[in-house]
């Protein structure tokens, strides 16, 4: 289903209005827990549908941990991939025309077509490495 199709309810406004206030990845128990802090009735389920669907519609990115669980932030539009920091999760947007030329050479040599990739370079940002 589509981002035109789906009903905009209750819930998809609050989870999208708390994204919109951050800039950080955030896990879908952490986006549940700050909305029934702030008083919002929601459960946790309806939180991780919602997040799904933002998901699928291209309203959010999501990121893995280690440990596999999903992060979820609001990004800007356009392709584009992230440093993330593994202290503090501070993530910058970044945008990698060698990664695109690598990718779409590669692709082609092995006769692939409509090809999508993520790339997510982990490290610590300068900030948590000059207060380590």
């Amino acid at each position: 289903m589509s981002q035109q199709h789906r009903r905009t309810t209750r819930q998809r406004t609050a989870v999208a209005d708390l994204l919109r206030s951050s800039m950080e990845f955030r896990s879908a128990q952490d986006i549940h827990a700050a909305l029934r802090d702030a008083g919002d009735k929601v459960g946790l389920a309806t939180v991780y549908r919602t997040l799904q669907g933002m998901a699928q519609d291209g309203a959010v990115d999501v990121l893995r941990t280690d440990e596999g669980e999903a992060l979820y932030r609001r990004c800007s539009d356009g392709h584009h991939h992230h440093l993330l920091c593994r202290e503090c999760g501070t993530a910058v947007e970044i945008e990698a025309a060698e990664v695109e030329a690598w990718t779409e050479r590669v692709s082609r040599q092995h006769g692939f077509s409509d090809v999508d990739h993520t790339v997510e370079i982990i490290g610590i940002c300068e900030a948590c490495a000059d207060a380590g």
